[in-house]
């Protein structure tokens, strides 16, 4: 039986193969399925596809649609894969005509206490439709009678209007699989890019190439050749997110189809789909929603004399604009590239979404005399923008840009903490492309923003075993705007320290003061005096000392064997502490830490720690720095090992006695 069970995997690809471009036969099982425990090349896997298969095709019915087969056989292992049984079928639903899904079925199979297979199929009532939001709804239904080790299989149909937006097909999920085929025809007369994203490759060395299907199209009495393409993969290890990581649908492998023109069949011409950019910047200029906005300079021009006034540079002056439009209109937390009341309305109702906020800065910006233009984005949950050429569904997100004395600054008012020049976690995605009323669009790169934290302890020993001195602490970027949210949970700063207090239950501060909270545009400075019990007496003749007080690691986030993706940390960081502590007159440093220098390659980041003892006083000092936001995948073993060097040096105590 463990040699069946070993073989299954291959087994199962044999039998896809030498089916290749088929379906497989719908409700039909082995025993090797049901009594197979684990999967061989991920034994932690709670679930896996056995065999998936997609056919799509554009109809040549009385309507031009887009059909996709899609059937799917999974096994289910153990209680935590019974998630992969909660089916959701999501469809477009649009104003004029919306897709359909039809002919779903389901069974599952799995053994009863007699050993013997039980089959249950789906009950059709227990299908139903949801609405999910304007434009999207899905087809939902639990696969019946879920059992540990049970196989789900299911497959449907869907129809659709929308043949410019073939469908993509994803290889990698988060469970593995064993196979996935996707067959393609395509008729002659429709053009589409055609392109697979992510790191694995297709089999044939990842080549496929077209077969030609004659007369395989006929709409109006006119026939067209169709080119038939059948991508397939096997052994597709599950996709495994980790932290410092952007949306992952830029990293699932996956094929992707982009129409670029199709012939009309009346007049034998080509029509195209696929825009250059100047087609979009002509566009946008004359939207209403867009570049027409930006024409309205003279709404703000009145408004912003007494904002500026008394302000002498011109940063300064910036600085009080971004300010004036960040108080005066409240994000409604809807996400946009096009402005959705207009500045003027969002600005008279003190409301709107980040275009109406981030145009309205735009327009204030050029009405103060700045040159200001807006920045199309994709956020970090949305994912990268297809660069080759202009896909504005793509873009969900605007921010502003502004150039001050010979330096870039991009910025977002729709946070009400966000100090000028900073851009929320959310924007910090690749590049984005700005747009001008008179001047080409180009691409920016919008990840160079920085934190940085100083954190300087001083402290004395003192005779009942307790360290008493002051923590000095200096934020500023990225890391003082999560410290002003940290402080606004708090209705004062007094209940933010007190909460900070009961947080630390061997640490009681005695005085606190907190600088420029409410100044963005500075880095916040925290002074603490504060009483540490560190030892219950003095009376032992050693005594051990973890040097490591603040930013402990305690785990390390990288835990992958090999990441397939980039590390994005959004931000360079920098974290600088210094310890200084006095002993007792009769006490001195016996055993210390020994220095620690680690780099990463190319100048990416470093650790460094660095001990001095003069006496019965010493200085223990340590710097954490990642020089870049964005690590490539090749540079990951290094991350991860920085950190394990990390975590050991940060086990190390210092050891001093009574002398």
């Amino acid at each position: 039986m463990k040699r069946k069970l070993l073989s299954l995997a291959s087994a199962i690809f044999t039998l896809c193969t030498s089916a290749y471009a088929q379906d497989f036969d719908y409700g039909k099982f082995s025993y090797d399925e049901l009594n197979s425990k684990s999967y061989k090349n991920d034994t932690s896997a709670h679930a896996l596809v056995l065999q998936e298969y997609g056919n799509a095709r554009i109809g040549d019915a009385d309507r031009i649609t887009l059909e996709l087969d899609y059937h799917v056989k999974i096994k289910i292992f153990d209680a935590k894969g019974y998630s992969n049984g909660n089916i959701e079928l999501p469809f477009y639903t649009g104003e004029q005509s919306s897709e359909e899904i039809s002919e779903i079925e389901a069974v599952t199979y799995y053994l009863n206490e007699k050993g013997e297979a039980v089959k249950v199929v789906l009950n059709p009532k227990d299908v139903y439709s949801v609405k999910n939001n304007s434009r999207w709804s899905a087809m939902k239904f639990a696969m019946p009678a879920l059992h540990e080790g049970c196989v789900i299989e299911y497959k449907y149909h869907l129809k659709s209007p929308y043949i410019q937006q073939f469908k993509n097909w994803d290889f990698q999920s988060d469970i593995p699989k064993v196979y996935s085929e996707y067959k393609v025809q395509l008729p002659a007369v429709y053009n589409y890019k055609i392109s697979l994203r992510g790191a694995l490759k297709m089999l044939e060395g990842g080549k496929y190439k077209p077969e030609l299907e004659r007369g395989c199209f006929s709409i109006a009495g006119i026939k067209a050749d169709c080119s038939k393409f059948i991508f397939a993969m096997k052994d597709i290890p599950a996709f495994k997110e980790e932290e410092y990581m952007t949306s992952k649908r830029n990293f699932l492998s996956a094929i992707y189809f982009e129409m670029e023109d199709y012939t009309n069949l009346n007049t034998g011409s080509k029509v195209k789909m696929s825009k250059e950019w100047r087609d979009v910047d002509r566009e946008l200029r004359t939207e209403e929603s867009f570049g027409s906005q930006l024409k309205k300079k003279d709404f703000f021009k009145e408004k912003l004399i007494p904002v500026i006034a008394g302000k002498t540079t011109s940063l300064e002056k910036a600085q009080a604009v971004y300010h004036f439009i960040q108080k005066n209109i409240k994000w409604n937390k809807f996400y946009s590239p096009y402005s959705s009341d207009g500045i003027k309305k969002a600005f008279e109702k003190h409301t709107g979404n980040v275009a109406d906020i981030n145009l309205a800065l735009v327009v204030a910006l050029k009405s103060a005399g700045y040159d200001a233009d807006p920045v199309l984005i994709s956020t970090r949950e949305n994912g990268f923008i297809t660069k080759l050429y202009p896909v504005l569904t793509e873009f969900n997100y605007l921010i502003a840009k502004t150039e001050i004395d010979g330096k870039t600054y991009y910025l977002d008012a729709t946070e009400p903490l966000l100090g000028f020049g900073t851009l929320p976690l959310r924007c910090m995605n690749d590049q984005g492309r700005v747009f001008s009323l008179d001047k080409p669009s180009y691409w920016a790169d919008i990840t160079k923003q920085t934190e940085s934290g100083t954190y300087v302890l001083d402290f004395k020993l003192q005779d009942n075993g307790k360290l008493k001195g002051t923590i000095s602490t200096i934020l500023t970027g990225y890391e003082a705007y999560r410290k002003r949210i940290d402080i606004s949970k708090f209705n004062t700063v007094e209940e933010y320290v007190e909460n900070y207090d009961e947080k630390m239950p061997k640490l009681k501060i005695l005085n606190s003061d907190i600088k420029n909270v409410d100044s963005l545009d500075r880095g916040i400075v925290e002074t603490y005096e504060v009483e540490i019990d560190l030892y219950d007496n003095l009376d032992s003749k050693k005594l051990s000392f973890n040097p490591f007080l603040l930013h402990r690691v305690a785990e390390n986030p990288f835990k992958l064997e090999e990441r397939t993706y980039p590390v994005d940390m959004g931000v360079a960081s920098t974290d600088r502490v210094s310890l200084n502590i006095e002993l007792p007159a009769n006490y001195k440093v016996e055993y210390s830490p020994k220095n620690v220098g680690l780099t990463l390659p190319a100048n990416g980041g470093r650790f460094v720690t660095n001990f001095e003892t003069v006496g019965n006083k010493f200085s223990f000092s340590h710097i954490t720095q990642f020089n870049k936001p964005v690590y490539e995948s090749s540079e990951y073993p290094y991350l991860k090992e920085l950190y394990n060097q990390i975590i050991l040096a940060q086990k190390v105590d210092l050891i001093f006695t009574k002398g």
